[in-house]
Formats: C-alpha cells, structure tokens, sequence
C-alpha cells in the first residue's frame, strides 16, 4: 500500500477515479523493480489489486462511491507454480548448472541429512516443526509455552506472527482454518522438553552473570529472550541449507514437503488439510501436495499389476475354451499294427484236379457290408448267402468242393 498504490493514486480524489486512471497506475508499477532488481511479478500486481478493490468495496457500502472501476483492470495472469521433488537428476542438473525449481521439495533423505547437520542449533526445534508439523513462519515464530501441552503431545496454534517490511504485526492466523490443534509424536515431544531446557539453562546463566532476560513466554525467543523475528528465521534457514550442502528450497518449502512426507506415509487429504490448517482441500491438493518417486513407483507397480493379471486371466480363459471345442481322438497305445484283409474277403483258388481239362475258378471274397442298403433277406428271414454275380447252380454246388462232391457221389453209386 505505501510503496505502490499511495504513491501512485493518493492524490486523486475518488470521484475522479476511474479505470483509466487505474490502468496507467498499474502501467507505472510495473515497469519498477523489487528488492532482487528484477520487475514486478505478475503475483505481487494481483496483490495490489485485491487489496484496491476491497478499499473500494469499502467506499461503494459507505456510499462514497456508486461502482468500484478496480473491476474492469486486467492483470497478467499468474500461475501458481508447482512444487516439484529433488529428485537425483535434478540435483545433478543444479549441481551443474545452478537452476533450480521455484518451488522445491526435499526428499526424506535429504531432510535427515539437513536436520542431522542442524542438530545443534539453538533453533532446531523451529527447522524440526515445521519440517514435520507444517506450521507456517508465522505460527511457529508466535507460539507460546502455555500453548504446548507436552505431557498430552498436542500443540495449539492461536496466533500468526508476521512481518510488514521490518515491522513485526502479531495477530490472528491467516485463515479461520489456521486456528488448530496439532497432534505431536514422541520424537517432536522429546526435542521440545530438550528445547525447553536449553532454554531455561540460557536464562539461567544468563541471569547469573547479571545479563537482562525478558521472560517473553515464546518457545523460540532471542538470547535476551525477545520473541525472534520471523525475518531472522529466513535468513537463518537459508544459512543452514548452504551449510549443509542439500539442494535449496525456501523456508516455506518445508511446509509443503511436511505435507508431501506425511502424504507418503499413508495420511489422507482430510488429514493433511487440518494439519496444515488450509480452508480448503483443493489447496492441499494442488499446492501443497506432491507426489514422491517412491509413492510414484508404488502407483506404477499396482497400475502394471492389474494389468497383466487381467491379460494373463485372458488369456488362460481362451486356452481353455479352446481346449474344450478341440474334437477328442482316441489315444494310441504302443506301434500300430498292419491291418490284414480278413478272411471271408481274400480271394478264393480252386482248381480241379481230377478231372481233365478242368479249369481253374476265382470265388471273389465277400464284398463289405453297406450300412445304407442292407441285403435282402431269403423268405424265412434269413440272410440270403448270393453275392453278386452268383447263378442259382452255385447256390446247390459251391466252388471249391466239387472234389468232395464227386467222391462222395461215387461212393453213393458204388453202393447200390
């Protein structure tokens, strides 16, 4: 309010603004600079102007105005960018170039290696909440003692204490949702009694050597025990993350990996928007949430399971009705034998030898049986034994035993 919109549009009168007037305002801003040297973002002009249309909103219930010309401003737009995880090739890309994301997450592996080379700070208790809890600079900076219940591991957050410039504006959390309880684990209870004790021995010794302390009350206070200011904490952190040799991410980072951690351990949205303190679970769940390569890896694998399972069940199902609609064909026992013309069906020689001039007759064996047209029968019902080409005379006389015929008829002759 002071450095943008006061220098540009204090002087004029609310009658004579219009969107103009605004439009040439936001022109002018954003052609300056920020404290980096570089040109207003597209974040900070959305700032400005929600906070000109709620003055104006203010003026039109006053009825100092009738229409609010903050309505009709454009601003670039402004995308929220993404956090995205450290991962081993983008560590090795920053390493080697020095880009980095915007927004970065820490990997569990590298929050131990940076809580491990903190361990001795006098704030690591903060670096430890907010990493693990989630609590804002803010909410960790303003909280007090009587506020921590260590003996039933639970902390209340009550108040945000943040910064305007340099000046130090304590107050109410930034949204109602942010007014919570938060759940603390034995780990975070043991380094609070531990932080409570470094402290009471500071003040001790302090006290002995006739030094000032001022019992302020804050858990995280200044070595004359002042409440710490949330712009010292920053600067702090980005001390201790060069020094530690991890890959940068900003204070607040920690806020979105706490959720990221707490997310890979099993914690639903619900969960994670009331540990974090958010209105609104589409904001845990656009923002603050990112998926980790081992959560990613764990999806992938089950995606891929499922799949295949289906294929191969598929598959199995095929290779059985095939088997079923497979016409059966009887199974062959030992080497086939050769098949032989039965007897009834080789042809018959006979040949009469007594008498001269005889000659020799082929009987042509008993042709196969046609299921199709069966033989006729003689009148009594029985099969009639004529072949084909057979007379009635080789019915009374068959082939082969004229020999025995005639023999027999001699001997009939010989005895009369």
């Amino acid at each position: 309010m002071e450095n943008f919109l006061i220098p540009h549009l204090g002087r004029v009168c609310l009658a004579d603004l219009d969107t103009h007037r605004l439009r040439a305002a936001f022109t002018q801003i954003a052609k300056t600079t920020n404290h980096h040297g570089q040109p207003q973002s597209p974040s900070c002009l959305q700032h400005l102007r929600t906070t000109l249309r709620a003055a104006l909103n203010l003026a039109i219930r006053e009825g100092v105005i009738v229409d609010n010309p903050a309505r009709h401003v454009e601003i670039p737009s402004y995308r929220k960018p993404h956090a995205k995880v450290w991962t081993d090739a983008r560590v090795e890309e920053w390493r080697r170039t020095g880009a980095r994301p915007a927004v970065a997450v820490w990997t569990a592996t590298h929050l131990a290696a940076f809580l491990d080379t903190v361990v001795s700070d006098r704030l690591f208790a903060l670096w430890w909440l907010i990493a693990l809890r989630g609590l804002r600079r803010g909410e960790a900076c303003g909280l007090r003692w009587c506020e921590v219940d260590l003996d039933h591991a639970v902390l209340f957050v009550v108040r945000n204490r943040t910064t305007a410039g340099y000046q130090v504006i304590e107050g109410d959390p930034k949204t109602a949702a942010g007014m919570r309880a938060v759940a603390l684990d034995r780990h975070t209870v043991r380094v609070l009694r531990e932080h409570r004790h470094r402290q009471l021995d500071h003040q001790a010794r302090r006290l002995a050597a006739g030094k000032p302390w001022h019992d302020s009350g804050y858990v995280f206070v200044r070595p004359d025990g002042t409440p710490i200011h949330p712009g010292y904490v920053t600067k702090r952190f980005a001390k201790l993350v060069r020094t530690a040799d991890v890959p940068p991410i900003r204070l607040h980072d920690l806020r979105h990996g706490a959720a990221s951690l707490a997310h890979e351990a099993g914690a639903d949205l619900k969960t994670l928007q009331e540990l974090l303190g958010h209105s609104r679970i589409l904001v845990t769940a656009d923002t603050y949430t990112s998926v980790l390569p081992p959560v990613q890896r764990k999806c992938a694998e089950a995606t891929a399971k499922l799949v295949l399972d289906a294929a191969r069940h598929t598959r199995q199902k095929i290779k059985n009705k095939g088997r079923r609609n497979r016409p059966t064909t009887p199974q062959k026992t030992g080497a086939p034998r050769p098949t032989r013309p039965a007897a009834s069906q080789v042809p018959q020689v006979s040949t009469a030898r007594d008498e001269p001039g005889a000659r020799t007759v082929t009987t042509p064996g008993r042709p196969h049986r046609d299921p199709h047209h069966p033989q006729r029968t003689d009148r009594k019902g029985r099969r009639s034994s004529k072949t084909a080409g057979q007379r009635p005379a080789d019915l009374a006389h068959p082939k082969g035993l004229e020999p025995l015929i005639r023999a027999t008829g001699r001997s009939h002759r010989v005895g009369r």
